[in-house]
């Protein structure tokens, strides 16, 4: 049954106010328009909706039980179109995006402060994980985008845009100190425990290869879940491993760790955005990518 949409909503008006004049009004309409729309209605659902009187007018049975669905159906498209009206002005909506560790803290908290600060009412969802894991999330819309390290080994429709470049830095405990004084190289490092990111991360992936370049297996005594507790287990004099240079300053200044020179020159990485390109964004999920885009894009969009 092919029935106008405009109907239902001066239906709904009309048993709502009981009177064809007051619907009229808040419609900014005539009252024989209004009487036109409802008789057609009745004759197209083969059933009176309205008893009328010289009272006004009442509601059938069949009049009420369309009432008691026209009248739900009516607030949820009036709910919808003050959300997406407030999306539209990012005064609500929703973002959620997945990050690795390393990205979190490379450059993710202080665009995540400035965004919360310009867009209070925006709900931020934010996911925890591996790069491949957060690729995946994407990959099954549970995010609207991802923020990773390298190497992302993506394909098409995906799409990375690099934020920031940074290097790995090779530490230890004060207990290898006697190893800052000389320049080490990867097969050297055998000789020691190593400290490494798990197997299913890309940083594990990315320093496998580096060392097979050299003829050399990756074989770490420890391997942790996150790129924040690698600090505390080299301190705690586990062994020695590589952290990226942002998060290594402060130790370094410290002097809770100590850095060991490398004779190997390891090729840069980044902190990347991961997105589908065949998958539109949200304004809310939109502009974030934006400010972050803005504030640390390597490259243009």
């Amino acid at each position: 049954m092919d029935i106008t949409y405009d109907y239902y909503r001066i239906f709904y008006f009309v048993a709502k106010y009981k009177s064809f004049t007051r619907a009229a009004s808040v419609l900014m309409n005539n009252q024989p328009n209004i009487s036109r729309s409802m008789n057609n209605l009745e004759k197209q659902l083969g059933c009176t909706l309205f008893l009328r009187s010289n009272r006004g007018i009442t509601l059938t049975p069949e009049g009420k039980k369309l009432y008691n669905h026209v009248s739900v159906a009516y607030k949820q498209l009036e709910a919808a179109e003050l959300e997406l009206s407030g999306s539209n002005t990012l005064e609500s909506g929703n973002v959620t995006i997945s990050a690795s560790e390393t990205a979190l803290h490379g450059i993710l908290l202080d665009v995540l402060r400035d965004y919360h600060n310009a867009y209070p009412n925006i709900h931020i969802h934010i996911l925890s994980h591996t790069t491949p894991e957060a690729i995946q999330t994407v990959r099954s819309g549970l995010a609207d985008f991802c923020v990773v390290t390298t190497p992302t080994k993506i394909n098409r429709p995906f799409k990375e845009t690099k934020l920031m470049e940074f290097h790995e830095v090779l530490v230890g405990s004060r207990k290898y100190e006697e190893l800052s004084k000389r320049k080490m190289r990867l097969e050297d490092l055998q000789h020691y425990p190593m400290v490494c990111l798990g197997r299913n991360s890309m940083t594990y992936n990315y320093f496998s290869e580096q060392f097979l370049k050299h003829k050399l297996v990756l074989d770490p005594e420890v391997e942790v879940a996150t790129s924040e507790q690698l600090i505390p287990i080299i301190t705690h004099d586990l062994g020695i491993g590589f952290i990226p240079d942002f998060l290594s300053k402060e130790p370094l200044k410290k002097g809770t760790i100590i850095e060991i020179p490398l004779r190997e020159k390891l090729p840069a990485r980044h902190i990347c955005l991961v997105e589908d390109s065949g998958h539109a964004l949200s304004i809310a999920a939109t502009k974030l990518k934006h400010m972050l885009v803005a504030a640390h894009s390597l490259e243009k969009l």
